[in-house]
């Protein structure tokens, strides 16, 4: 299968000037929304990411709200484990809803769009807090600078080499297109 064939077709990869929910700014952004419409498409990363992972005796996935919730469920079908959904209350990622992890319990943490990894950093805070050991982070697409220092091993079903730039650095031509502001994340970054 041609990835970028089929994220470009379907919508997902979009050309810009975007202002990231990390407050950076691109001229590539990834609609994840394109991939979770597709359960083909998703189906096929999130089997990517399990078999990555599958020998890490993985007993618990864990994805953020709102797109991890479904690759969350869908690379704990694969691995044949449970999943747990992590959500952001008071501006700080938890488990809610009487959502528990036993002591011990083996977590793979996953995720749509790794760029500067707050969210899965959230993510395995909170499942560390509650008593899990992370074992590892998967992500649909990796747009990360190399060296986010992670302390976890990291699986992309999909590595994609896109540049963002802080505020203060954008380049004029980027400068010069309309931007958009895409995302989840309501965070103020001017």
């Amino acid at each position: 299968m041609d990835l970028t064939s089929l994220l470009e077709s379907s919508g997902a990869i979009l050309r810009g000037h975007f202002l990231l929910t990390s407050g950076r700014h691109s001229d590539v952004y990834f609609e994840k929304f394109r991939i979770l419409e597709r359960p083909d498409v998703l189906s096929a990363l999130c089997q990517e990411l399990a078999a990555a992972f599958r020998e890490s005796q993985v007993e618990l996935v864990a994805g953020p709200t709102t797109g991890g919730i479904i690759i969350a469920f869908e690379v704990a079908r694969q691995l044949g484990v449970p999943a747990l959904y992590v959500e952001t209350e008071n501006g700080v990622k938890t488990l809610r809803r009487g959502a528990r992890v036993e002591a011990g319990t083996r977590v793979l943490v996953v995720d749509d769009v790794l760029t500067t990894g707050l969210s899965v950093r959230e993510t395995a805070d909170a499942v560390s807090l509650a008593g899990g050991v992370v074992v590892g982070v998967g992500v649909l697409i990796d747009r990360s600078a190399d060296g986010l220092g992670l302390e976890y091993r990291t699986h992309a079903a999909y590595k994609v080499e896109a540049r963002s730039y802080d505020p203060q650095d954008v380049p004029e031509w980027l400068s010069a297109i309309p931007i958009s502001k895409p995302g989840t994340r309501s965070v103020d970054h001017s």
